[in-house]
């Protein structure tokens, strides 16, 4: 099992995966935390995290996996990676409940387009790990649910079980050749956090944050009424990320901006209305969790 695990490890690494140990037969990083930290070594200088630490030298690889049969970590963020998680849901008595795959399926077909072919890996709760690769100079983070449900994702500051690691739930094993494709640019849309607005003015006093948020209000809301085909989920969601923050900061109530998202939506539909509401829904609690509560006195 060693050797296997070691052949997995290095194969990883010849594709530029930045991997590192995973306790045998877990998830869990192998690597030491930093109240352990022994200060030698990788950790002369400061305490090395299991992202800093991961690598792609053949000889670290061998000392690491020779010594124990670890599992393998790819850290997501030093390889250029992101990986897209779907997952099973977790109660199994509700055989109507879509999978990740079947949904991030549909999400596909919504934006025009086909379930992209990229490197495919069955994870052991019998989902699936898609990787693609980061275009230069965009970063990337981890979410959950922010595509849909039973959908999340590894980049800068996570990491994935890769394949060949065995777990009690099973083995993660791959289900196509290792080339991987760049992030589509209709989901990196979705991905990339929300711009502010550009500001060629000091940000606006109390007095006139109002007027202010209502003019964001106003120009996401149409664009969200005019978004081309292939493109409305993207811009809903961006719409609702860029808007919750003047909910968080008590500038525009929740329903009057679920409202206006909800009526320009239905002005440029093509699907239910559940659906875009649902869509409205993540984008604002994901922007609201975000960005800190700054309520004035009334």
């Amino acid at each position: 099992m060693t050797a296997d695990l070691l052949t997995a490890a290095l194969s990883a690494a010849a594709h530029g995966w930045h991997v590192f140990p995973l306790l045998p037969g877990t998830k869990r990083p192998a690597l030491h935390g930093q109240n352990t930290c022994p200060r030698t070594g990788a950790c002369a200088a400061g305490h090395q995290k299991w992202e800093q630490r991961a690598t792609t030298d053949p000889a670290r690889i061998h000392a690491a996996w020779t010594h124990a049969p670890f599992n393998i970590g790819v850290a997501t963020g030093p390889s250029g990676l992101l990986v897209i998680d779907l997952d099973r849901p977790k109660h199994k008595g509700n055989v109507d409940a879509p999978d990740g795959a079947t949904t991030f399926a549909a999400l596909c077909e919504r934006a025009g387009h086909a379930v992209p072919d990229t490197y495919r890996v069955r994870t052991a709760s019998g989902g699936s790990h898609l990787y693609f690769t980061t275009p230069n100079g965009i970063r990337l983070t981890n979410t959950a649910g922010t595509i849909g449900e039973l959908i999340d994702t590894r980049a800068s500051g996570g990491y994935v079980v890769a394949a060949g690691s065995i777990t009690p739930a099973g083995p993660y094993e791959p289900l196509s050749t290792p080339e991987t494709a760049v992030v589509p640019g209709w989901l990196l849309s979705i991905l990339k956090p929300a711009p502010k607005p550009a500001q060629t003015h000091p940000a606006p006093s109390p007095g006139h944050s109002h007027r202010y948020a209502d003019v964001a209000l106003t120009s996401e809301a149409r664009n969200v009424a005019t978004a081309a085909d292939g493109t409305r989920n993207a811009t809903l969601l961006r719409a609702a990320r860029a808007l919750g923050r003047f909910i968080a900061s008590g500038d525009l109530p929740r329903t009057v901006v679920e409202q206006a998202l909800r009526d320009a939506a239905s002005a440029n539909a093509t699907e239910p209305q559940h659906y875009y509401d649902d869509v409205i829904r993540r984008g604002l609690d994901w922007s609201i969790t975000h960005n800190p509560t700054r309520r004035r006195a009334a």
